[in-house]
C-alpha cells in the first residue's frame, strides 16, 4: 500500500538558517531519500517551494489567494511517497525523515496518510456503474 509523508517546516525558522546548516539538512534529506528508494520503500520524493495559490469557490466564481488554504505558520515542504505493507511499517519507515528526527526548535515535523484513492468516490462511482 502507498502512504504519503507531507514534511512540514516553518518559512521563518527556516530562513534564519546558515547556508551550512541547510546545506547539512538538504544531505540527510537526500540520503533519506536515495537509501529508502534504493531499499524500494519510496517510490517519489521532492520538495515544494514556500509559495503556493489557494483556489475555491466563492458565489460560484473561482477566487485564487496567495499561500497555504490554512492559517498556519507551518506549511507542507515536501512530499514522500512510501510504499509499505501496512501503516505501522510506514510509520516506522516515516520517523527515519529528517524533517521527524531533527529541527524541533524549527517547528519541523511530519504527516503520514495512506493513499486509498478515495474509498467513497470509488464505490459511489460503481454503485452508479452497476445500475446503468
Amino acid at each position: 500500500m502507498k502512504y504519503m509523508l507531507l514534511a512540514y517546516g516553518n518559512e521563518e525558522k527556516f530562513n534564519k538558517m546558515s547556508k551550512d546548516e541547510l546545506a547539512e539538512v538538504g544531505e540527510k534529506c537526500e540520503r533519506f531519500d536515495a537509501e529508502m528508494q534504493a531499499a524500494g520503500e519510496v517510490t517519489w520524493a521532492g520538495s515544494l517551494d514556500w509559495s503556493s495559490k489557494s483556489m475555491r469557490l466563492k458565489d460560484g466564481k473561482l477566487i485564487v489567494t496567495d499561500g497555504p488554504f490554512a492559517e498556519t505558520k507551518e506549511v507542507v515542504g515536501g512530499v514522500v511517497i512510501i510504499e509499505a505493507p501496512d501503516f505501522d511499517a510506514a510509520v516506522k519507515l516515516a520517523s527515519l525523515h529528517p524533517a521527524a528526527r531533527m529541527g524541533e526548535e524549527l517547528g519541523w515535523g511530519i504527516e503520514l496518510r495512506p493513499i486509498n484513492f478515495c474509498p467513497a468516490i470509488r464505490e459511489a462511482a460503481s454503485n452508479v456503474r452497476r445500475q446503468e
